[in-house]
């Protein structure tokens, strides 16, 4: 599976922005896909996750009730709708997918996008 994400930018401090990943291969339906972030020395952290079905989904607490992962299967596309963001929210934004339930944990993921970046001004 190759991953490809996009729709990253530059946004005011509690503006928004809807991130995609497009995954080639006709096994997307098979794996559960999470977004995770990484700001520039930090380590990458866990944002959303969602289930192959789209039935389930799970956040990290900070972006709890501001974000909403979803995805298409038709398109072979996961989304990160992203609200009210903040400047500390500045970082790298990677897709991923896996087969494993442990969705919080990035060495879990067994392929991931090459990133896209948001910048949150303030």
């Amino acid at each position: 599976v190759q991953l490809q994400a996009s729709g990253g930018g530059l946004v005011q401090a509690g503006g928004s922005l809807r991130l995609s990943c497009v995954a080639s291969g006709r096994t997307f339906s098979s794996y559960a896909m999470g977004w995770f972030r990484q700001a520039p020395g930090k380590e990458r952290e866990f944002v959303a996750a969602i289930s192959w079905s789209g039935s389930s989904t799970y956040y990290a607490g900070s972006v709890k009730g501001r974000f909403t992962i979803s995805r298409s299967n038709a398109k072979n596309t996961v989304y990160l709708h992203m609200n009210s963001l903040k400047p500390e929210e500045t970082a790298v934004y990677h897709c991923a997918a896996t087969y494993s339930g442990r969705y919080y944990l990035p060495a879990e993921y067994d392929y991931w996008g090459q990133g896209t970046l948001v910048t949150v001004s303030s």
